[in-house]
């Protein structure tokens, strides 16, 4: 059985017994005289260890007939931090069933994603994850099911079918099993006591591993933000998102204990996408303990990491867009990048409605972008180039940036382009792909912090000091550019009117 081979039993029974949330989403606790499985902090009392079973997945426990627990909703617990730290085939399949691929093209869609067969592909996660792809597809749907039950005014039909369901008895059967409670049930138990928001809005919390220190990850995000589609107002980081049924509207704001998190959707069936690309932009599934307990054995980094644990990684919420981003920003200041972005979204970008802010456009895609005139570009020639190529080769397929993408061999089809070196290369792995290894070694930013703590300045020997902080080395950076005065370093006052421009001047 699963958990005769789950390899740290004795760890997972202390963590259990001693409720420890960081383990969160890493496993999960089933009981045999109750039939529910739990997330390991779970508030009630542990069960007896000869009840204990243990599964490395909330559809592995489901499907060996575990229901959730009412009070700890395993469900909703972090994801594991493994799926954004590895590139091999599980890894890559976890991301690509988080951003719905399964359920919009099926098994074999995702195996032609990842280049593996469809048998290959089901061996693999049934060996490690005890569940196979319609069955970890099934568990999310269950979860984006239970949202739309208790924080939306849709019908049950509506949300059967938003969540992915073929009918909306399977929906109801499902959700019976998972949470032992009807839908009507669900949602009449998540209305006491709550609050209404506005109308078209989904309220949710994005649970995360402790520590979190948010000053750097929506700092970088609101200094860097393109006018029209990012802005900070009122306290929230708000981005538009480009979803495979529609567009939306995100609002994030950091709090103590969860990332609060208000959405509104042209089309339901987008929530689970929508939240997988944001808990993947602020990197919630990371596991800050593992990251600062290595990075701290370097003496010259552990005050760092004393004063301010638990940095996370800026990423995205589309690595095409990102990657275009990235050669604007070649060798210019933040503020010169973000005009030439705005400029390209200006003109090529798709028009949106926004009612609660200033947000105006989607980022152009590659397509669009690939009818651009080149002289219309406001610098040099050889960064025109540069751009027109990658655009023209991300609008053929020819790179994949998404969710599924082999880390190095994208690095190596980068850098075979015109005009992109080592910084652009290994800026896109690491907030582009998600690689928790990329290092701009040639970073200004980066080399002025080396500097100042005493550390090799040069990219090559600095690369060279930074081999003791791998396999964490993007963390890192982040922990170096805070050294610094820049605007990426600090989370703007919620009224700064700085942020909440929408448009920059082009001229």
């Amino acid at each position: 059985m699963l958990e005769d081979v789950y390899e740290c039993r004795e760890r997972c029974i202390r963590a259990v017994q001693s409720k420890d949330a960081r383990f969160d989403g890493w496993f999960f606790t089933a009981v045999l005289t109750t039939r529910i499985y739990c997330r390991p902090s779970c508030p009630v009392v542990p069960p007896k260890v000869e009840n204990m079973r243990f599964y490395p997945s909330a559809a592995a426990a489901q499907q060996a007939g575990f229901r959730a627990c009412k009070r700890c909703r395993p469900d909703a617990s972090p994801g594991s931090p493994e799926w954004n730290d590895r590139a091999d085939l599980v890894a890559r399949a976890m991301r690509l069933i988080a951003d719905g691929v399964v359920d919009r093209d099926g098994v074999p869609g995702l195996a032609t994603q990842l280049g593996y067969s469809v048998r290959q592909v089901q061996r693999q996660l049934l060996a490690e994850l005890g569940a196979g792809p319609l069955a970890l597809a099934r568990a999310q749907r269950a979860q984006t099911a239970r949202l739309l039950i208790e924080t939306s005014e849709l019908q049950m039909a509506d949300v059967a079918f938003a969540a992915g369901f073929s009918s909306v008895r399977t929906f109801n059967e499902t959700v019976q099993e998972v949470f032992a409670l009807a839908p009507t049930e669900l949602r009449r138990r998540a209305r006491r006591g709550t609050t209404t928001t506005a109308p078209g809005t989904i309220s949710l919390r994005l649970p995360f591993r402790a520590p979190l220190t948010p000053d750097n990850l929506f700092g970088h995000l609101i200094a860097t933000g393109v006018p029209g589609v990012e802005e900070w107002r009122d306290g929230h980081y708000r981005r538009t998102l480009r979803l495979p049924h529609g567009h939306g509207v995100v609002a994030l704001r950091p709090m103590p204990d969860h990332i609060a998190c208000q959405l509104s959707l042209t089309d339901q069936r987008d929530l689970a996408i929508a939240i997988s690309r944001c808990r993947r932009m602020l990197d919630l599934d990371a596991d800050p303990v593992a990251v600062d307990d290595l990075l701290a054995t370097d003496p010259v980094l552990a005050p760092l990491i004393a004063k301010a644990p638990g940095r996370r990684v800026p990423h995205t919420v589309d690595g095409e867009e990102f990657a275009v981003r990235a050669v604007l920003g070649q060798q210019v200041s933040t503020a010169a990048a973000r005009t030439h972005a705005h400029r390209l979204v200006l003109r090529h970008g798709e028009p949106i409605e926004d009612a609660g802010g200033g947000l105006t456009h989607l980022f152009p895609t590659m397509q669009a972008l690939a009818g651009l005139d080149p002289e219309a570009l406001a610098f040099p020639k050889t960064r025109r180039t540069t751009l027109t190529t990658l655009i023209a080769t991300l609008a053929n397929g020819d790179i994949d940036l998404g969710a599924g993408a082999d880390w190095d061999h994208v690095r190596e089809q980068l850098t075979a382009l015109p005009g992109i070196g080592p910084w652009t290369v290994e800026s896109i792995a690491m907030r582009a792909l998600g690689d928790p290894d990329a290092f701009v070694a040639s970073d200004l930013g980066i080399r002025y912090a080396a500097r100042d703590l005493g550390l090799p300045e040069a990219p090559k020997p600095l690369t060279e000091h930074a081999r003791a902080w791998r396999p964490w080395r993007a963390y890192a950076v982040q922990y170096l550019w805070a050294t610094g005065e820049h605007a990426i370093n600090t989370i703007p006052a919620a009224d700064d009117p700085t942020y909440q421009v929408t448009r920059l001047s082009t001229e």
